[in-house]
């Protein structure tokens, strides 16, 4: 295979805080690259770099593209093509072609008709016309790159067979599933015909069946159009499927290269590498949970116990879990504690110092009081993309304090999640869209660390996470538990997580509560049912 991308000594800087540390990486054409790496280790800056549609202050090193090209028109095919005839003028020759992405100006021309033939697949980002239906999308991106014919909806059809999404052609595109708006911008992509796939955890946010289809749909069309791909993935398993070789990056640098199986266990074993949680001194009882129960009316199902008569307590500083499936009725039971929803009976009291509130009663006083010193953390958390992260963590949620106070306030509590004071004081000037998922999630946890609570409620805090961003999203909750005493209640359908990192887990099945005590020996109450359904959830 042919050298297509060779990237030499590679390093760029984002505000003195150097992302990308003397990368050296060869890229032979049709091969399939992994790279491995921990939240923030930089594997999407290295994407955006490989892509070459972004201008960076600081960077240096090379980024070569061998290339095929016609002199006459500027037509470009991959390195295997030089010496064949140009597919748009007829007689001409395609000749070699270096292009140094470091070097070539943003926007040259010949840049520009290499970037055309890159594809590239985002975590979260659909880029689709959200009113539009399925075909429209398709047919949109063919009209954009100058396709005219009378057959163009017929060719878009064909794209959308190729990613397995025929049968929702009709369907508005903000209403399919997020498996499904992949497959939607893979096809949008594979109009550019393209050389290269950049994959950037195309499934970071779906869970283990539906990624699967994606990444099957993602490599058969890798080999229908001759790609050439680069792919980042949390599924260790999908780099040891599709990868040809893999590397792993480690705080920008990187740490090792070879076969995909090797480096899919040395990167896993990397996660297993977590200090145990620390004896912590527990205190008394800060939340009080009697008799409570929720009853909802479904006119399909009668009367609902989505909770069922539960009594328990949460002490200060402990991390407290709620494990159970789908239904069980850990969300409801964490939405009354937070005053979200009004339970049907029962007694939920909350202490604010040394007084008892009473969370079922409305009102500055009573409800109002206690929830000043809770805060939650919901699944689908969301910064304020606009804003910058200092921006986030202050004026965004109502805290106004002068500049230098913000800053300094806004490092403490950034250390407090796990950051350093240098990577804190790094990010401060930041969109969120240029962190990792990891550090994004320790800053929404900042965010409500920003607010001084002594309660948090975390949904779901590890979602679909990769294993190493997992032990971080781990090490930033112990770590403020640490720093600030804070007392956390964490609902997950993740059972070694709870299981690695709670005080205590109460199970939760059908509305009751089936037992509470050590992690370990209340997990081990769930069937083989119940965890092959808490799997499937993550």
């Amino acid at each position: 295979m042919a050298a297509f991308i060779e990237v030499k000594n590679l390093n760029v800087d984002f505000d003195g805080f150097k992302v990308l540390k003397d990368i050296n990486l060869t890229i032979n054409e049709g091969e399939v690259i992994g790279i491995l790496g921990r939240s923030g280790a930089g594997k999407t800056v290295l994407m955006h770099v490989l892509r070459g549609v972004e201008e960076y202050e600081s960077i240096s090193g090379q980024v070569i593209y061998h290339l095929a090209t016609c002199e006459k028109c500027g037509h470009i095919e991959p390195p295997s093509k030089i010496g064949s005839g140009c597919p748009v003028c007829p007689g001409e020759k395609l000749l070699p072609f270096d292009a140094d992405f470091v070097e070539m100006p943003i926007h040259d021309h010949k840049r520009r008709e290499i970037t055309k033939r890159i594809a590239i697949m985002l975590q979260r980002t659909f880029a689709l016309y959200g009113d539009e239906r399925v075909i429209t999308n398709v047919v949109n991106s063919l009209t954009e790159i100058g396709h005219q014919d009378e057959d163009v909806t017929s060719k878009a059809m064909e794209l959308l067979e190729k990613v397995q999404l025929s049968h929702r052609m009709m369907h508005v595109a903000r209403d399919l599933s997020g498996g499904e708006k992949q497959r939607v911008v893979l096809a949008r992509q594979l109009v550019r015909n393209p050389m290269l796939l950049l994959a950037d955890e195309p499934t970071g946010t779906l869970d283990p069946r539906t990624a699967k289809i994606v990444h099957d749909v993602i490599e058969r069309a890798v080999k229908d159009y001759n790609m050439t791909m680069v792919i980042t993935s949390h599924w260790s398993e999908v780099v040891e499927d599709i990868a040809d070789r893999a590397i792993i990056l480690e705080e920008g640098a990187i740490i090792a290269e070879g076969d995909p199986c090797e480096m899919a266990t040395k990167f896993t074993g990397m996660a297993c590498a977590l200090e145990k949680k620390q004896d912590f001194a527990i205190g008394d009882p800060i939340i009080k949970v009697q008799n409570l129960k929720k009853k909802y009316i479904s006119v399909t199902r009668g009367v609902v116990n989505a909770v069922n008569d539960i009594s328990f307590e949460v002490r200060e500083s402990e991390i407290f879990g709620l494990a159970g499936v789908s239904g069980a009725g850990k969300t409801t039971t964490s939405e009354i504690l937070m005053g979200i929803v009004q339970p049907t009976s029962g007694e939920v009291i909350t202490r604010v110092g040394d007084e008892w509130i009473d969370m079922k009663k409305p009102g500055p006083e009573c409800r109002g009081r206690a929830l000043q010193y809770m805060g939650i953390l919901h699944q689908e958390y969301s910064l304020y993309t606009h804003r910058n992260i200092i921006d986030n963590l202050t004026e965004s949620i109502g805290i106004d304090l002068p500049y230098e106070l913000a800053v300094r306030k806004a490092i403490i509590t950034l250390k407090s999640t796990g950051f350093t004071e240098e990577k804190a004081r790094s990010i401060l000037s930041k969109m969120p869209d240029e962190l990792s998922e990891g550090e994004r999630h320790r800053v929404a946890l900042a965010q409500i660390l920003m607010k001084e609570p002594n309660i948090i409620v975390m949904d779901e805090p590890t979602g679909t996470m990769d294993p190493i961003t997992k032990k971080d999203v781990t090490r930033s909750i112990l770590k403020a538990r640490e720093e600030l005493g804070n007392t956390f209640v964490i609902v997950s359908h993740d059972m070694d997580f709870l299981e690695e990192i709670c005080d205590r887990v109460a199970l939760m099945r059908n509305g009751e509560m089936v037992d509470i005590g050590e992690p370990g020996k209340v997990i081990a109450q769930l069937t083989e049912t119940e965890r092959i359904e808490a799997n499937a959830d993550r």
